[in-house]
């Protein structure tokens, strides 16, 4: 895992990769809660009969915002950014979904450091996340996250 203790350390990984994190699984039951907590139960995601019977992909697909939702929790994997204030989401930029997610895919995030800037204090990172599916030649999306930060 990366450590940051400081602006001048971020700014020291300008332009390159910052990690990888570990493979999380997306299992039926999570897709079924994040179904739930966005009341959007699309047959699609939630319905596995009718997926494997009539579906694209024959199997229930995660929600596209289901794998957005896990870039603070993957994130957290590559890099400990240490003596901040407060950390906050500040934004996305440019995704694109290249691929369905499957029921019971692994996935793992991996991550660039394509800006950083010095805000009067406050530190904006754009961060290059692309989702990758194991055994899957494309990404389930790529895009930029864009952090705010605020270094003791």
């Amino acid at each position: 895992m990366l450590i940051i203790n400081n602006f001048e350390e971020y700014k020291s990984h300008l332009g390159k990769e910052l990690g990888v994190s570990g493979w999380h699984k997306i299992d039926q039951e999570q897709i079924n809660k994040f179904a739930d907590a966005t009341l959007d139960h699309q047959w699609i995601h939630t319905d596995k009969e009718k997926a494997e019977r009539e579906g694209p992909f024959k199997a229930t697909i995660a929600h596209g915002y289901l794998t957005l939702s896990l870039i603070p929790y993957l994130w957290k994997q590559i890099a400990d950014v240490r003596n901040i204030k407060m950390e906050i989401n500040y934004g996305i930029e440019s995704f694109k979904f290249g691929q369905a997610v499957l029921v019971d895919s692994e996935v793992q995030l991996k991550a660039k450091l394509n800006s950083i800037t010095n805000l009067r204090g406050t530190t904006k990172v754009i961060i290059e996340a692309k989702l990758v599916i194991k055994n899957q030649p494309k990404p389930a999306y790529t895009g930029d996250v864009i952090f705010l930060y605020h270094f003791v």
